[in-house]
């Protein structure tokens, strides 16, 4: 990549990064002084009704994927026309969406009478608190937008600096409001107050970084015509997402169909901390989408290629330290924070870690795919759900959460780990699919050893980790620092792409 797009990069980790750490602190700190001082009823309150905008906002799904697709050529040939004429296509298609999620917000909250009341809130409040949810998520449909070109023009840090901050001191605020006042109306306005002046600044900051920027929603339909691959492609990723979407709602109400309610608290147990490791790295790795993006619309392929097998080491070098950190932490940290009942059976941890592996490090195969616009296999979407459902029908009744996450790691394994890359390699890169295997072999082979060495290691070591923390913190301490340390060594070694990447870091740094 060039330096201006390792700049940018770079500068978009460290940005995500710094603000997971904050929400991540102010989340911890602020619930629990909203629990005391609002009631766990309001804050369950607040948690159903970002559910049910959840569902609505699943009509948007596709467009903005596709959208951000068709600007990175003409942000990389600087066409200032162009990128004005698909931003008023954005804004067409977003206002319609708009306008749908708004009339379902108002069918659905003519059932709230029948859906809240068994509960003490007054339905004032509740109304109060969703239209303002409402108000605040419709924004980003009628006005917030053009801050997709920000992400698209590889400055998506702008995006978290402004909306993360205006977020941050939006809770320092109700945080301090709650304990004096102890009143949900104004906890609610602020929430709807700081969603309005997030608007206004961001504008304010896209205005100032393109002053030449002029959109026109009304034209958007016109213009629609003309890029009729837009909406071709919303429709394509619109399947991959509705699945996603999907399949990742599925693992609880599966688990509560076919083991027991009990079994749900105790899988979210360990899907929780999985989840918040898997976010950690995500803020950080995921900053390099729009920098492909610009990448591939050069039109360099030996370029593309060797950037290419760079994010692959990156994401398997990634993805082999998260399995390896919850695999020998994950159940002794559980054990000291909740106790030895809330172990759950070996064969689940392992079946949930395979699953994070392939998704872990199936993002370089992803960036690419949607870098290229290759959307048209919607046919894999499907059968990637028709699999993941059938085996988990079958499987879940006989061996339970074992059969449920057995559904998941088949489909993900035909589906993303054999059939993406050679969609990319047969009809984005245009060079033969053993070409891809030849290489990603190795990163699988690599982590095999690292971890087959480590735990090793581990068969060896005095220390019980399940007896107390300090125990677990030498265990990890032990063990986290040996993994890495083979594992880069023997990536280095023999696999593609990390050579080139390390020394890519070491000359930025010098």
């Amino acid at each position: 990549m060039s330096e201006s797009r390792v700049h940018k990069t770079l500068l978009n980790a460290k940005v995500n990064l710094v603000f997971y750490f904050l929400s991540l602190f102010f989340a911890f700190f602020s619930r629990k002084i909203f629990l005391k001082c609002l009631g766990a009823e309001f804050i369950g309150l607040t948690g159903t009704l970002g559910n049910i905008l959840g569902y609505l906002n699943l009509a948007e799904l596709g467009v903005g994927a596709a959208i951000s697709f068709h600007l990175f050529k003409p942000i990389q040939q600087n066409n200032r026309q162009q990128i004005c004429d698909i931003l008023s296509v954005f804004g067409y298609l977003y206002k319609r969406i708009g306008q749908i999620i708004l009339l379902g917000g108002i069918i659905i909250s003519l059932f709230f009478p029948l859906i809240f009341n068994k509960e003490d809130l007054s339905m004032g409040i509740v109304y109060f608190a969703f239209y303002s949810f409402l108000g605040s998520s419709l924004i980003g449909y009628f006005i917030n937008y053009r801050q997709i070109l920000l992400v698209a023009d590889q400055k998506n840090y702008l995006v978290s600096i402004y909306f993360q901050s205006a977020g941050l001191v939006k809770t320092a605020m109700q945080i301090l409001l709650a304990y004096h006042y102890k009143n949900l109306y104004v906890w609610v306005f602020v929430e709807f107050l700081f969603g309005i002046i997030g608007c206004v600044i961001l504008n304010w900051k896209i205005n100032k970084e393109y002053p030449w920027l002029k959109t026109n929603k009304a034209n958007g339909k016109v213009l629609l015509k003309q890029y009729p691959d837009i909406l071709k492609s919303t429709k394509q990723v619109f399947i991959h997402k509705i699945k996603d979407f999907l399949l990742g709602r599925s693992d609880e109400l599966f688990i509560y169909a076919f083991v027991s309610l009990r079994m749900v608290a105790y899988y979210g147990n360990y899907m929780m901390i999985v989840a918040k490791l898997s976010v950690f790295f995500s803020s950080v790795l995921d900053s390099v989408h729009a920098s492909v993006g610009n990448l591939i619309a050069e039109g360099n392929q030996k370029n593309t290629l060797k950037v290419f097998w760079e994010i692959m080491f990156i994401r398997h070098f990634v993805a082999g330290c998260m399995v390896c950190f919850l695999y020998f932490l994950l159940e002794p940290f559980i054990a000291n924070w909740l106790g030895k009942e809330y172990l759950m059976n070996h064969s689940i941890i392992i079946l949930i870690l395979i699953y994070q592996y392939m998704s872990a490090s199936r993002g370089a195969i992803d960036m690419f795919n949607h870098a290229y616009g290759l959307y048209a296999d919607v046919w894999a979407a499907w059968t990637e759900l028709f699999i993941n459902v059938g085996i988990t029908i079958v499987c879940g009744l006989r061996y339970g959460i074992a059969g449920i996450l057995l559904g998941k790691v088949v489909s993900v394994a035909i589906i993303v780990v054999f059939w993406k890359p050679y969609y990319l390699f047969r009809s984005g890169f245009h060079i033969p699919y053993l070409s891809f295997w030849l290489g990603a072999i190795r990163f699988y082979v690599v982590f095999a050893v690292s971890f087959a060495i480590t735990y090793f290691v581990k068969s060896n070591m005095a220390v019980n980790p399940y007896e107390n923390y300090v125990s677990l913190i030498k265990y990890g301490a032990t063990l986290v620092p040996t993994y890495l340390v083979i594992n880069l060594i023997l990536l280095y070694l023999f696999t593609p792409g990390t050579k080139t990447c390390i020394n890519r870091i070491r000359i930025k740094r010098i």
